[in-house]
C-alpha cells in the first residue's frame, strides 16, 4: 500500500560583497544523510516539484496523500504547504514509517 508517492537560487549581498549560492529546500535538523535521501527521493517522486499535483490523488514533493498528510497532523493540501513544511512532514513519516510509505522510488532510489 502506497502512503505517498523547486530549486532555490540567488545571490546575497551583505557588506558590499557579492555571493552567489544555488541551493535546494533541505529538511532543516535532518542529518546529512537523510538530507541526500529526501533530495532524491524529492526528485524521484516529484521531480523536485514542491508544488507538484498531478491529478493521481498525491501531492507535493513527496507526493503525499491526503489521508497520510491529515495524519501527521497538517492541514490542507502538502503542494500548497511550504517547502519547510513538506521536509517536516517527510521526516515525521520516515521516522514513523521507514521507506515503505514511498516503495517505488525508495526501491528506485536504493534507500535502505
Amino acid at each position: 500500500m502506497r502512503l505517498c508517492s523547486p530549486r532555490l537560487g540567488g545571490a546575497v549581498v551583505a557588506l558590499g560583497l557579492f555571493v552567489s549560492a544555488v541551493a535546494t529546500a533541505a529538511p532543516v535538523g535532518a542529518s546529512e544523510p537523510l538530507k541526500v535521501e529526501l533530495h532524491k527521493l524529492r526528485i524521484c517522486e516529484s521531480g523536485d516539484n514542491y508544488r507538484a499535483d498531478t491529478g493521481n490523488g498525491y501531492y507535493g514533493a513527496y507526493q503525499f496523500a491526503l489521508a497520510t498528510w491529515h495524519g501527521l497532523g497538517m492541514h490542507g493540501r502538502p503542494d500548497h504547504a511550504r517547502p519547510i513544511v513538506q521536509n517536516r512532514a517527510a521526516r515525521m513519516l520516515h521516522a514513523r514509517d521507514g521507506w515503505k510509505a514511498w516503495p517505488g522510488c525508495a526501491r528506485t532510489e536504493h534507500l535502505r
